[in-house]
């Protein structure tokens, strides 16, 4: 049975957005954190073997830059990777390995985590996020959280994401200040 793991890289205020267009003026605000050390340790987070599980626009948006990336163990991971694509149009899934998930995307997921494989890693994809937690579909997440605030922009999770627990595991730092927060999915909240 596969895994479902959260990567995000997230300002303290929330906001997950990296790029300029509906009216967000910040884009490639984490540029300036970015060291060799943290990028590997990002590249350890995320493991040796692993397969996408990606909402339509991050496919998107990662189809056009992770080709073109150049040689690198992160864009060879990611190129190398099965991408699971969240969405209704399955039309110009062009970077591949990929699938669509089908019509009923829970149900896409649900068979997917019941085959043998790599964990799935979850990026972007914020309505999928709140959705795969609330669920209980999700067994990890790790927050990238960087010394920021952005005050506007997409945020990880969604008003209407259900209320759940999860367990602290790890964290780590960067020489920016980065926090790298890994937490395990525990349930429903407890009142």
């Amino acid at each position: 049975m596969r895994k479902i793991r959260i990567i995000e890289h997230v300002s303290l205020d929330g906001v997950l957005q990296h790029e300029n267009g509906d009216g967000f003026a910040h884009g490639n605000w984490t540029t300036p954190y970015r060291t060799p050390a943290g990028l590997a340790a990002v590249v350890e987070a995320y493991g040796s073997s692993f397969d996408l599980l990606l909402g339509r626009r991050t496919y998107d948006a990662w189809a056009g830059f992770w080709p073109q990336a150049g040689d690198s163990p992160m864009a060879n991971n990611l190129n190398a990777a099965t991408k699971y694509v969240a969405t209704h149009r399955p039309d110009g899934l062009d970077w591949g390995p990929v699938a669509d998930l089908g019509a009923d995307v829970f149900a896409g997921i649900r068979a997917l985590k019941a085959t043998d494989g790599p964990d799935l890693i979850v990026c972007g994809s914020s309505t999928l996020t709140s959705v795969l937690l609330g669920q209980g579909l999700a067994e990890e997440v790790v927050l990238l959280v960087y010394p920021v605030l952005l005050g506007r922009g997409k945020r990880l999770f969604a008003d209407q994401a259900e209320p759940c627990e999860l367990a602290f595991v790890s964290s780590q730092a960067t020489s920016t200040g980065v926090l790298l927060n890994t937490y395990r999915h525990v349930g429903a909240l407890r009142p």
